[in-house]
Order: structure tokens, then sequence, then C-alpha cells
């Protein structure tokens, strides 16, 4: 998933999705331990759309605190 498409979706969206991601990020780590082929390249992809969605989702956190004037509940 490209940062583009990430930027585009809305919050709830992504948390759902990075929910998905590390279960299948889960499931992978046990094909590898069990002794499955597992394609490396999808244990990576999974392993950086993760990182890719926590830092749109932490831009948007500090986005709000600042617009919101620092103020915290």
């Amino acid at each position: 998933m490209k940062i583009a498409e990430i930027r585009g979706q809305e919050t709830a969206a992504l948390d759902e999705e990075i929910l998905k991601l590390r279960r299948e990020a889960f499931r992978l780590r046990m094909q590898s331990a069990t002794g499955q082929t597992v394609a490396p390249s999808r244990v990576r992809e999974v392993r950086r759309t993760i990182a890719r969605i926590k830092t749109v989702l932490g831009e948007r956190r500090r986005a709000e605190v600042l617009t919101d004037g620092g103020a915290r509940a």
C-alpha cells in the first residue's frame, strides 16, 4: 500500500487495516517458525505497511494537537 493511498483513507479505516496487517504478520511469523514456506518479501511488505500506517496516524494526532492549540483534556 502506497503512502498516498494510506493518507486518502479515514482514521477508522486505517485502524481496521492495521489490525488486519498485525494478524497477518503474526500468521506469517508462526508459519516461519513451524517451517512452512513463507515469502520473505511479504513479511517485509507487511511490516513496512504497518509502519507507514502508524506514521500517518501519528501525523494526524500531532496535527490535531496543533489545531487545538496544544490544549490537553
